[in-house]
């Protein structure tokens, strides 16, 4: 996610990280030699290269603005949705570690910590969401807050988030079933955990059901055909002027497709989306705060306007 303080006018001109025309600049460029081969054509073979009345383009480039921002209201949707979940997230997990004060010096020999353990897995929870939504990631982090016999079977699950949950289920029910938990006390503690899993259904809703893809297609496929085809419209009433024109519109219009791929998936890797890593490296600082940890790292911070 980009995170900067909001540059001058002039500057704003001339920023390329965080902005879309780095992925677009190719196609914009076609346009834009296109556009310049049409107008001199025209100029010198207007039977070969025809001009035509621009109004239709001018319909057609309505309409798609239109469907443009539509898609890209949904896509918006999307990311600011995850960012809800998470946020709800770090809402539990604080909740969590307060509610587990109730467990400070309860416990037998099975189960000599239990509050300890208890945080040490929402830690590791944040992480195998983060790793789940997302490729990549640092299991070494995970592992080392499950205890060593239960490694294997994280290992070999499909759903690691859900694993750990259950992890955290198994040993409130064990502390429960042992006497140490009273019944209104192990439903506070559950419904918090329920709060965690339903984060998770919430971030693999939006992961797993992408945009429809044919409408997606619908509009690139038009966005295309309507920047190629503006040269021939402008050419009679810009001139060689045209060039500069409908590479602006191909910027605009390529640049909101674009955008709008980026925000679909929230959970990526590239500039615009969110950043879960952050996230998660802030759970598990706040949950070791809670637990009486001094030694702490800094919370993350943006690197050259980036935070991941």
């Amino acid at each position: 996610m980009i995170v900067r303080d909001r540059p001058s006018l002039l500057v704003l001109f001339f920023i390329l990280r965080g902005s879309v025309l780095p992925m677009i600049f190719p196609q914009v460029l076609f346009v834009l030699i296109l556009s310049a081969f049409v107008v001199w054509g025209h100029n010198f073979w207007p039977v070969l290269v025809p001009g035509f009345n621009s109004a239709p383009l001018a319909l057609v480039g309505i309409a798609l603005s239109i469907f443009l921002g539509f898609r890209n209201n949904a896509c918006y949707d999307r990311w600011w949705e995850a960012r809800k979940d998470w946020g709800l997230l770090i809402v539990a997990s604080r909740c969590l570690a307060r509610q587990s004060l109730i467990l400070e010096g309860r416990g037998d020999t099975v189960e000599p910590a239990p509050r300890r353990r208890l945080v040490e897995l929402t830690i590791a929870y944040a992480y195998a969401l983060l790793m789940h939504l997302r490729s990549g990631g640092d299991e070494v982090r995970i592992l080392a807050r499950l205890t060593p016999d239960r490694h294997e079977a994280f290992l070999e699950s499909r759903n690691r988030p859900d694993f750990v949950l259950r992890e955290m289920g198994a040993l409130l029910a064990g502390l429960k079933g042992r006497g140490h938990l009273s019944d209104i006390e192990f439903g506070l503690l559950d419904a918090t955990i329920g709060q965690m899993s339903g984060v998770l259904s919430a971030c693999e809703r939006i992961r797993l059901t992408p945009v429809p893809f044919g409408y997606t297609l619908l509009l690139h496929r038009t966005a295309y055909i309507f920047c190629f085809l503006l040269p021939f419209g402008f050419a009679d009433m810009l001139g060689w002027l045209t060039p500069f024109a409908t590479a602006l519109v191909a910027y605009t219009f390529f640049g909101l497709d674009a955008l709008g791929n980026e925000l679909e998936e929230p959970f990526g890797d590239l500039p615009n989306d969110l950043p879960i890593g952050a996230l998660a490296e802030t759970i598990e600082i706040n949950m070791r705060e809670a637990l009486g940890e001094r030694d702490l790292p800094a919370l993350p911070e943006a690197r050259d306007y980036i935070l991941m």
